[in-house]
Protein backbone atom coordinates (compact mmCIF):
# COMPACT_ATOMS: atom_id res chain seq x y z
CA UNK A 1 0.00 0.00 0.00
CA UNK A 2 1.09 3.32 -1.01
CA UNK A 3 2.58 5.77 2.05
CA UNK A 4 0.06 8.24 0.99
CA UNK A 5 -2.53 6.03 1.68
CA UNK A 6 -1.63 4.79 5.11
CA UNK A 7 -0.65 8.43 6.49
CA UNK A 8 -4.67 9.88 4.78
CA UNK A 9 -5.96 6.95 6.93
CA UNK A 10 -4.36 7.89 10.04
CA UNK A 11 -5.10 11.61 9.64
CA UNK A 12 -8.82 10.74 9.06
CA UNK A 13 -8.83 8.50 11.94
CA UNK A 14 -7.44 11.24 14.18
CA UNK A 15 -9.77 13.81 12.87
CA UNK A 16 -12.67 11.59 14.04
CA UNK A 17 -11.40 10.71 17.05
CA UNK A 18 -10.94 14.36 17.91
CA UNK A 19 -14.05 16.10 16.48
CA UNK A 20 -17.26 16.45 18.58
CA UNK A 21 -18.99 13.21 17.38
CA UNK A 22 -16.29 11.26 18.79
CA UNK A 23 -16.12 12.74 22.72
CA UNK A 24 -17.31 9.93 23.94
CA UNK A 25 -14.71 7.58 22.55
CA UNK A 26 -11.55 6.48 24.80
CA UNK A 27 -8.94 6.68 22.51
CA UNK A 28 -5.32 5.51 23.39
CA UNK A 29 -2.38 4.18 21.16
CA UNK A 30 1.17 4.73 21.04
CA UNK A 31 4.21 5.70 18.29
CA UNK A 32 6.55 3.17 18.05
CA UNK A 33 10.12 2.64 16.66
CA UNK A 34 11.48 -0.33 16.51
CA UNK A 35 14.99 -2.49 14.86
CA UNK A 36 16.28 -5.42 14.82
CA UNK A 37 20.40 -6.07 13.37
CA UNK A 38 21.31 -9.54 12.49
CA UNK A 39 24.57 -10.41 14.16
CA UNK A 40 25.04 -14.00 13.27
CA UNK A 41 26.99 -15.03 10.07
CA UNK A 42 24.92 -16.26 6.87
CA UNK A 43 25.64 -18.64 4.22
CA UNK A 44 24.90 -18.68 0.66
CA UNK A 45 21.21 -18.51 -0.41
CA UNK A 46 20.40 -16.59 3.03
CA UNK A 47 18.75 -13.13 3.18
CA UNK A 48 21.40 -10.48 2.54
CA UNK A 49 19.76 -7.91 4.16
CA UNK A 50 21.62 -7.27 7.84
CA UNK A 51 18.57 -5.38 9.25
CA UNK A 52 15.65 -7.55 10.35
CA UNK A 53 13.32 -5.08 11.43
CA UNK A 54 12.75 -0.90 10.47
CA UNK A 55 9.56 -0.64 11.82
CA UNK A 56 7.82 2.48 12.53
CA UNK A 57 4.07 2.31 13.09
CA UNK A 58 1.24 4.43 15.18
CA UNK A 59 -1.15 2.22 17.04
CA UNK A 60 -4.85 3.77 17.29
CA UNK A 61 -7.02 1.77 20.09
CA UNK A 62 -10.59 3.28 20.17
CA UNK A 63 -13.56 2.07 21.89
CA UNK A 64 -16.81 2.83 22.98
CA UNK A 65 -19.64 1.04 25.57
CA UNK A 66 -23.07 2.18 25.49
CA UNK A 67 -25.62 0.10 27.42
CA UNK A 68 -25.17 -3.83 26.71
CA UNK A 69 -23.24 -2.19 23.13
CA UNK A 70 -19.58 -2.46 23.34
CA UNK A 71 -16.86 -2.40 20.09
CA UNK A 72 -13.38 -2.24 20.36
CA UNK A 73 -10.48 -1.44 17.18
CA UNK A 74 -6.86 -1.44 17.45
CA UNK A 75 -5.09 -0.43 14.01
CA UNK A 76 -1.71 -0.46 13.27
CA UNK A 77 -0.30 2.23 10.53
CA UNK A 78 3.12 0.98 9.66
CA UNK A 79 5.98 1.92 7.31
CA UNK A 80 8.62 -0.96 7.17
CA UNK A 81 11.81 0.63 6.51
CA UNK A 82 13.50 -2.61 5.20
CA UNK A 83 10.83 -3.07 2.35
CA UNK A 84 10.42 0.66 1.94
CA UNK A 85 6.66 -0.18 2.11
CA UNK A 86 3.79 1.14 4.41
CA UNK A 87 0.32 -0.56 5.40
CA UNK A 88 -2.59 -1.17 7.25
CA UNK A 89 -2.64 -3.64 10.44
CA UNK A 90 -5.78 -4.74 11.82
CA UNK A 91 -4.77 -5.86 14.75
CA UNK A 92 -8.76 -6.00 16.39
CA UNK A 93 -11.87 -4.81 15.13
CA UNK A 94 -15.01 -6.71 16.98
CA UNK A 95 -18.57 -5.80 18.44
CA UNK A 96 -19.80 -7.03 22.12
CA UNK A 97 -23.03 -7.77 22.89
CA UNK A 98 -23.70 -8.59 26.82
CA UNK A 99 -26.36 -9.60 28.57
CA UNK A 100 -26.69 -10.67 32.83
CA UNK A 101 -25.12 -14.45 32.35
CA UNK A 102 -23.49 -13.85 28.43
CA UNK A 103 -21.56 -12.19 26.15
CA UNK A 104 -21.22 -12.62 22.26
CA UNK A 105 -18.34 -10.64 20.26
CA UNK A 106 -18.71 -10.72 16.85
CA UNK A 107 -15.20 -9.53 14.78
CA UNK A 108 -11.66 -9.75 14.74
CA UNK A 109 -10.42 -10.64 18.09
CA UNK A 110 -7.19 -11.98 20.12
CA UNK A 111 -7.60 -15.33 21.92
CA UNK A 112 -5.61 -16.74 24.69
CA UNK A 113 -5.78 -20.31 26.41
CA UNK A 114 -3.85 -21.97 28.21
CA UNK A 115 -1.23 -21.21 31.48
CA UNK A 116 2.54 -21.40 29.60
CA UNK A 117 4.92 -19.13 29.33
CA UNK A 118 5.62 -18.72 25.58
CA UNK A 119 4.34 -22.62 25.57
CA UNK A 120 0.94 -22.84 23.59
CA UNK A 121 -0.91 -26.18 24.39
CA UNK A 122 -4.13 -25.89 23.89
CA UNK A 123 -3.68 -22.38 22.33
CA UNK A 124 -4.49 -23.19 19.34
CA UNK A 125 -5.02 -19.55 18.08
CA UNK A 126 -2.75 -17.49 15.26
CA UNK A 127 0.52 -16.66 16.14
CA UNK A 128 3.32 -14.85 14.55
CA UNK A 129 6.77 -16.26 15.56
CA UNK A 130 8.73 -14.15 13.03
CA UNK A 131 7.85 -11.34 15.09
CA UNK A 132 9.56 -13.33 18.27
CA UNK A 133 12.23 -14.69 16.11
CA UNK A 134 13.04 -10.75 15.00
CA UNK A 135 12.86 -8.85 18.09
CA UNK A 136 9.27 -7.46 18.11
CA UNK A 137 7.57 -6.44 21.96
CA UNK A 138 6.20 -10.17 22.78
CA UNK A 139 2.17 -8.64 22.22
CA UNK A 140 2.87 -9.53 18.15
CA UNK A 141 3.52 -13.10 18.56
CA UNK A 142 -0.15 -12.95 18.99
CA UNK A 143 -2.60 -12.42 16.40
CA UNK A 144 -6.59 -11.70 16.05
CA UNK A 145 -8.96 -14.25 14.87
CA UNK A 146 -12.10 -13.37 12.84
CA UNK A 147 -14.94 -15.00 13.75
CA UNK A 148 -17.83 -15.45 16.81
CA UNK A 149 -16.97 -15.91 20.78
CA UNK A 150 -19.57 -16.83 23.11
CA UNK A 151 -19.10 -16.60 26.55
CA UNK A 152 -21.67 -18.00 28.89
CA UNK A 153 -21.33 -17.62 32.79
CA UNK A 154 -23.33 -20.36 34.26
CA UNK A 155 -22.45 -19.71 38.43
CA UNK A 156 -19.53 -21.65 39.16
CA UNK A 157 -18.51 -22.59 35.96
CA UNK A 158 -18.12 -20.61 32.19
CA UNK A 159 -18.17 -21.67 29.10
CA UNK A 160 -16.67 -20.43 25.90
CA UNK A 161 -17.52 -21.19 22.19
CA UNK A 162 -15.41 -20.10 19.54
CA UNK A 163 -16.01 -20.46 15.57
CA UNK A 164 -13.41 -19.11 12.90
CA UNK A 165 -14.65 -19.32 9.36
CA UNK A 166 -11.26 -17.87 8.05
CA UNK A 167 -8.31 -19.70 8.63
CA UNK A 168 -4.87 -18.17 8.61
CA UNK A 169 -2.25 -20.24 10.20
CA UNK A 170 0.84 -19.19 12.27
CA UNK A 171 3.24 -17.01 10.17
CA UNK A 172 6.78 -18.87 9.78
CA UNK A 173 9.84 -17.80 8.73
CA UNK A 174 10.08 -18.46 4.73
CA UNK A 175 13.20 -17.09 3.99
CA UNK A 176 12.62 -13.20 3.06
CA UNK A 177 14.50 -12.05 6.10
CA UNK A 178 14.56 -14.52 8.66
CA UNK A 179 16.38 -18.60 7.74
CA UNK A 180 14.92 -22.07 8.73
CA UNK A 181 15.44 -25.58 7.87
CA UNK A 182 14.18 -26.53 4.44
CA UNK A 183 14.87 -30.29 3.81
CA UNK A 184 14.31 -29.09 0.08
CA UNK A 185 17.02 -26.05 -0.50
CA UNK A 186 16.40 -24.21 -3.55
CA UNK A 187 12.50 -24.48 -3.60
CA UNK A 188 10.46 -20.96 -3.61
CA UNK A 189 7.86 -21.78 -0.27
CA UNK A 190 3.94 -21.24 -0.98
CA UNK A 191 1.19 -21.32 1.17
CA UNK A 192 -1.80 -23.43 0.67
CA UNK A 193 -4.99 -22.73 3.13
CA UNK A 194 -8.39 -24.65 3.12
CA UNK A 195 -10.95 -23.68 1.04
CA UNK A 196 -13.43 -21.38 2.85
CA UNK A 197 -15.98 -23.35 3.22
CA UNK A 198 -18.62 -23.76 6.08
CA UNK A 199 -17.00 -27.51 7.26
CA UNK A 200 -13.80 -25.54 7.31
CA UNK A 201 -15.09 -23.46 10.01
CA UNK A 202 -12.49 -23.79 13.11
CA UNK A 203 -14.62 -24.91 16.61
CA UNK A 204 -13.04 -24.35 20.35
CA UNK A 205 -14.43 -24.65 23.09
CA UNK A 206 -13.61 -24.43 26.95
CA UNK A 207 -15.28 -25.07 29.97
CA UNK A 208 -13.55 -23.06 33.34
CA UNK A 209 -14.02 -22.28 36.47
CA UNK A 210 -12.67 -22.07 39.83
CA UNK A 211 -12.71 -24.92 42.08
CA UNK A 212 -10.28 -25.51 45.16
CA UNK A 213 -8.01 -22.57 45.26
CA UNK A 214 -7.21 -23.27 41.67
CA UNK A 215 -8.75 -22.24 38.32
CA UNK A 216 -9.19 -25.09 36.58
CA UNK A 217 -10.37 -25.72 32.16
CA UNK A 218 -11.04 -28.19 30.02
CA UNK A 219 -10.40 -27.49 26.27
CA UNK A 220 -11.36 -28.73 22.90
CA UNK A 221 -10.41 -28.19 19.39
CA UNK A 222 -11.23 -28.95 15.48
CA UNK A 223 -9.27 -27.20 13.05
CA UNK A 224 -6.06 -27.29 11.01
CA UNK A 225 -2.18 -27.26 12.64
CA UNK A 226 -1.18 -23.68 12.72
CA UNK A 227 2.29 -25.00 13.13
CA UNK A 228 4.14 -27.00 11.76
CA UNK A 229 2.73 -26.85 8.82
CA UNK A 230 2.19 -30.18 6.34
CA UNK A 231 5.12 -30.09 3.72
CA UNK A 232 4.83 -31.29 0.35
CA UNK A 233 7.50 -31.19 -2.36
CA UNK A 234 6.33 -30.37 -5.82
CA UNK A 235 8.76 -30.05 -9.32
CA UNK A 236 9.23 -26.56 -8.71
CA UNK A 237 8.00 -25.04 -5.34
CA UNK A 238 7.34 -26.23 -1.70
CA UNK A 239 3.61 -26.51 -1.06
CA UNK A 240 3.00 -25.87 3.03
CA UNK A 241 -0.24 -26.52 3.57
CA UNK A 242 -2.71 -27.50 6.62
CA UNK A 243 -3.55 -30.96 7.80
CA UNK A 244 -6.68 -31.73 9.82
CA UNK A 245 -6.06 -31.23 13.30
CA UNK A 246 -8.44 -32.43 16.20
CA UNK A 247 -6.97 -31.45 19.69
CA UNK A 248 -8.63 -31.93 23.48
CA UNK A 249 -6.64 -30.59 26.63
CA UNK A 250 -7.14 -29.38 30.22
CA UNK A 251 -4.68 -26.67 32.49
CA UNK A 252 -4.69 -25.83 36.00
CA UNK A 253 -3.33 -22.95 37.83
CA UNK A 254 -3.25 -21.70 41.68
CA UNK A 255 -0.90 -21.10 44.88
CA UNK A 256 1.40 -23.40 46.14
CA UNK A 257 3.44 -22.37 48.81
CA UNK A 258 5.38 -19.22 48.20
CA UNK A 259 4.13 -19.39 44.40
CA UNK A 260 1.87 -20.30 41.51
CA UNK A 261 1.80 -23.66 40.13
CA UNK A 262 0.82 -24.65 36.67
CA UNK A 263 0.19 -27.40 34.70
CA UNK A 264 -1.61 -28.46 31.27
CA UNK A 265 -2.11 -31.23 28.88
CA UNK A 266 -3.12 -31.97 25.63
CA UNK A 267 -3.84 -34.72 23.14
CA UNK A 268 -3.16 -33.26 19.19
CA UNK A 269 -5.29 -35.80 16.98
CA UNK A 270 -4.00 -35.88 13.40
CA UNK A 271 -6.62 -36.84 11.39
CA UNK A 272 -5.11 -36.80 8.09
CA UNK A 273 -2.75 -38.96 9.57
CA UNK A 274 -3.59 -41.40 12.34
CA UNK A 275 -1.43 -44.00 11.67
CA UNK A 276 1.69 -41.57 11.69
CA UNK A 277 2.62 -43.48 8.02
CA UNK A 278 2.82 -39.90 6.01
CA UNK A 279 6.25 -38.27 6.38
CA UNK A 280 4.46 -34.90 5.30
CA UNK A 281 1.84 -34.46 8.08
CA UNK A 282 3.23 -34.26 11.91
CA UNK A 283 2.48 -36.96 14.33
CA UNK A 284 -0.57 -37.44 16.56
CA UNK A 285 1.02 -35.56 19.88
CA UNK A 286 0.64 -35.99 23.94
CA UNK A 287 2.11 -32.33 25.42
CA UNK A 288 2.72 -31.40 28.57
CA UNK A 289 3.65 -28.59 30.60
CA UNK A 290 4.66 -28.45 34.93
CA UNK A 291 5.27 -24.88 35.81
CA UNK A 292 5.88 -22.77 38.87
CA UNK A 293 6.54 -18.96 39.60
CA UNK A 294 7.83 -17.32 42.91
CA UNK A 295 8.59 -13.45 43.76
CA UNK A 296 10.95 -13.23 45.91
CA UNK A 297 10.71 -10.02 47.49
CA UNK A 298 9.03 -6.84 45.60
CA UNK A 299 11.39 -7.13 43.09
CA UNK A 300 12.19 -10.13 41.84
CA UNK A 301 10.74 -12.90 39.98
CA UNK A 302 11.83 -16.55 38.60
CA UNK A 303 9.18 -18.72 36.66
CA UNK A 304 10.84 -22.12 35.75
CA UNK A 305 8.94 -24.65 32.98
CA UNK A 306 8.80 -28.83 32.22
CA UNK A 307 8.00 -29.07 28.63
CA UNK A 308 7.48 -32.06 26.78
CA UNK A 309 6.20 -32.98 23.23
CA UNK A 310 5.91 -36.80 22.74
CA UNK A 311 4.95 -38.30 19.48
CA UNK A 312 2.69 -41.35 19.77
CA UNK A 313 3.33 -43.77 16.73
CA UNK A 314 7.00 -42.95 16.69
CA UNK A 315 7.56 -46.52 15.23
CA UNK A 316 5.69 -46.00 11.97
CA UNK A 317 6.96 -42.25 11.51
CA UNK A 318 10.40 -44.22 11.68
CA UNK A 319 9.70 -46.42 8.84
CA UNK A 320 8.21 -43.65 6.98
CA UNK A 321 11.32 -41.36 6.62
CA UNK A 322 12.79 -41.25 3.52
CA UNK A 323 16.41 -41.78 3.58
CA UNK A 324 18.93 -39.23 4.33
CA UNK A 325 15.92 -37.49 6.73
CA UNK A 326 17.51 -36.17 10.26
CA UNK A 327 15.10 -38.22 12.95
CA UNK A 328 13.43 -36.88 15.69
CA UNK A 329 13.09 -38.38 19.16
CA UNK A 330 10.01 -39.53 20.61
CA UNK A 331 10.29 -37.24 22.81
CA UNK A 332 11.51 -33.93 22.94
CA UNK A 333 11.78 -32.27 26.54
CA UNK A 334 12.10 -28.51 26.85
CA UNK A 335 13.34 -26.64 29.90
CA UNK A 336 12.32 -23.12 30.88
CA UNK A 337 13.16 -20.18 33.07
CA UNK A 338 12.53 -16.59 33.09
CA UNK A 339 14.31 -14.08 35.63
CA UNK A 340 12.92 -10.63 36.21
CA UNK A 341 14.06 -8.26 38.36
CA UNK A 342 13.11 -4.48 38.74
CA UNK A 343 15.03 -1.44 39.69
CA UNK A 344 14.63 2.27 40.67
CA UNK A 345 10.98 2.18 42.15
CA UNK A 346 9.96 -0.67 38.74
CA UNK A 347 11.15 2.00 36.71
CA UNK A 348 14.12 -0.28 35.32
CA UNK A 349 13.53 -3.88 34.60
CA UNK A 350 15.99 -6.37 33.33
CA UNK A 351 14.42 -9.86 32.27
CA UNK A 352 16.13 -12.98 31.25
CA UNK A 353 14.39 -15.84 29.27
CA UNK A 354 16.06 -19.00 28.35
CA UNK A 355 14.51 -22.08 26.79
CA UNK A 356 16.62 -25.00 26.24
CA UNK A 357 15.94 -29.15 25.22
CA UNK A 358 18.75 -31.14 27.00
CA UNK A 359 17.92 -34.10 24.57
CA UNK A 360 17.71 -31.77 21.32
CA UNK A 361 20.83 -30.35 22.93
CA UNK A 362 19.01 -26.48 21.60
CA UNK A 363 18.56 -23.20 22.81
CA UNK A 364 16.94 -19.65 22.78
CA UNK A 365 17.90 -16.99 24.72
CA UNK A 366 16.24 -13.38 25.22
CA UNK A 367 17.84 -10.76 27.45
CA UNK A 368 16.31 -7.91 27.77
CA UNK A 369 16.45 -4.30 29.68
CA UNK A 370 14.11 -2.40 29.52
CA UNK A 371 13.65 1.77 31.34
CA UNK A 372 10.65 3.84 31.48
CA UNK A 373 11.51 7.41 31.01
CA UNK A 374 8.46 8.96 31.64
CA UNK A 375 5.06 7.57 32.45
CA UNK A 376 4.58 7.51 28.93
CA UNK A 377 7.70 6.55 27.50
CA UNK A 378 9.78 3.67 27.73
CA UNK A 379 12.67 2.12 25.60
CA UNK A 380 14.13 -1.68 25.25
CA UNK A 381 17.37 -3.19 24.21
CA UNK A 382 17.18 -6.89 23.86
CA UNK A 383 18.34 -9.83 21.99
CA UNK A 384 17.45 -13.03 20.96
CA UNK A 385 20.01 -16.00 20.38
CA UNK A 386 19.50 -19.06 18.66
CA UNK A 387 21.77 -22.13 18.99
CA UNK A 388 21.94 -26.16 18.45
CA UNK A 389 24.26 -28.69 17.44
CA UNK A 390 22.22 -29.55 14.76
CA UNK A 391 20.54 -27.71 11.95
CA UNK A 392 16.88 -29.47 11.96
CA UNK A 393 16.20 -28.88 15.37
CA UNK A 394 13.85 -26.45 16.60
CA UNK A 395 16.30 -23.75 18.03
CA UNK A 396 19.20 -25.06 16.05
CA UNK A 397 17.05 -23.76 12.38
CA UNK A 398 17.46 -20.15 14.04
CA UNK A 399 20.97 -20.21 14.66
CA UNK A 400 21.42 -17.48 11.67
CA UNK A 401 18.55 -15.64 12.79
CA UNK A 402 20.61 -14.02 15.89
CA UNK A 403 19.92 -10.51 16.63
CA UNK A 404 19.60 -7.28 18.49
CA UNK A 405 16.91 -5.55 18.79
CA UNK A 406 15.85 -2.18 20.55
CA UNK A 407 12.10 -0.49 20.78
CA UNK A 408 11.15 2.81 21.63
CA UNK A 409 7.41 3.40 22.68
CA UNK A 410 5.42 6.48 23.58
CA UNK A 411 1.68 5.93 24.59
CA UNK A 412 -1.13 8.23 24.77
Amino acid sequence: MRRGWVWAVALAVVFVAGSARAQELEVHGFLQANYSLRVADTEPGDPEDDFLLGDHRLQLDLGRSSGAVSFATKVDLVHDSVSAEASVDVREAHVTFSGARYDVTVGRQVLTWGVGDLVFINDVFTKDWTALIAGQPLQYLKLGSDGVSVNAYLGSLSAQVVAIPFFEGDRLPQGARLTGYNPFPGLPVEVERPERTAGHTELAARVYGYLGGFDLAAYTYRGFWGAPPGVRPEETRLVWFAPALSTYGASAQGTLGAGIVSAELGFYDSRDDPGGIDPTIENSQVRMLAGYQRAFGSDLTLGVQYYAERMLDHDAYLGSLPDGFPRRARTRHNLTARLTRTFNYQASQVAVFVWGSPNEDDFYLNPEIRHAVTDDVWVAVGANLFGGTERHTFFGQFDRNDNVYTTARFTF
